[in-house]
């Protein structure tokens, strides 16, 4: 294994992670998905020690792939419920605080990256991964560059459309894409553009010739890509834009035509859950060319290796 130097104690975004850090937790994700393939046993770093997953959004993969991770790793769950866990009865730094005496790390699933961000600070001894904030979605990025790793060997060089929404999933996609040398192109209706900051924060840290481009015009977005990417329209928290987005949102369906125009082998991608019929319709989530439940099955092998790395370097 090399050098962990740049390995954080925290995991709230792609951000945190170097360019290096980046590279070493997908091939270790790649190493300990061969290895369970195999049924070959591996490291247990988390051998005696104790994980929270605190969840304030529903969740079936990142719930589900945290725990088999957790314990496939030699550690124990705890889950303590919605209400008491984030700031329901007490300040959530109180929360924090509490949980630093009896856990090794926090696993969080929240709304504001905000809320994250102070649990994070106030309990410096506690180790704390974002499960899912609404601005930023940092292990289903993980995730998405293994499986495009998988099938390239290398995102360098690739251009990988996101279709609709400029939110979480968009956000970190941008950024982790781009470290790794690929063009992300985003198209999103005005308003719903992939926030300035972001776009910024891509320019920073891109390499290889990747970048971002912010578009509204999905068929521009879309042609000659390697990669098509969508995510529902109306995300939890937003039931109430719901019928705005619909209308809004239409064009900007992923559909056979749409994908006609990427490259010839390009695949689809999505974060799940998927809405047949809204976002994306059925011929395309159903097709060859869909890579959502690898993309799916990935979040057990990149999450167990950011665990891993994390706790090898003196975090979770």
């Amino acid at each position: 294994m090399r050098s962990m130097t740049a390995i954080p104690s925290r995991f709230l975004s792609i951000l945190d992670f170097e360019h290096d850090t980046l590279a070493m937790c997908l091939e270790l994700a790649a190493q300990y998905k061969a290895a369970r393939s195999a049924g070959v046993p591996h490291d247990r770093p988390l051998e005696g020690r104790h994980i929270a997953l605190l969840f304030e959004k529903p969740s079936l993969r990142t719930r589900s792939t945290f725990q088999i991770a957790v314990r496939e790793l030699g550690g124990d769950v705890i889950e303590p419920l919605p209400d008491v866990a984030l700031g329901g009865r007490e300040p959530i730094a109180d929360v924090a605080r509490n949980l630093e005496r009896w856990v090794y790390g926090a696993v969080v699933r929240t709304y504001a990256q905000g809320r994250l961000e102070e649990f994070a600070d106030a309990a410096s001894r506690l180790r704390v991964v974002n499960a899912l904030t609404n601005e930023e979605h940092p292990c289903q990025a993980l995730a998405d560059c293994l499986t495009l790793q998988e099938m390239w060997g290398s995102l360098r060089g690739r251009t990988i459309a996101f279709v609709g929404d400029g939110n979480n999933v968009a956000t970190s996609l941008a950024q982790a894409g781009a470290m790794l040398g690929a063009l992300v192109r985003v198209a999103s209706p005005a308003g719903f553009e992939l926030p300035a900051h972001v776009v910024d924060s891509v320019a920073r840290v891109a390499r290889y010739g990747g970048g971002v481009e912010v578009l509204t015009d999905p068929a521009a977005a879309v042609r000659g890509a390697h990669a098509v990417y969508t995510d529902v329209w109306t995300s939890m928290g937003q039931e109430e834009e719901a019928e705005h987005r619909q209308a809004t949102f239409g064009p900007y369906r992923v559909n056979g035509a749409l994908m006609s125009q990427a490259n010839d082998d390009a695949v689809f991608m999505h974060c799940l859950p998927a809405h047949r019929g809204e976002e994306v319709t059925a011929e395309v989530l159903d097709s060859p060319a869909s890579v959502v439940f690898e993309q799916a099955e990935n979040r057990l092998h990149v999450q167990k290796a950011l665990l891993a790395l994390l706790a090898r370097s003196g975090g979770v």
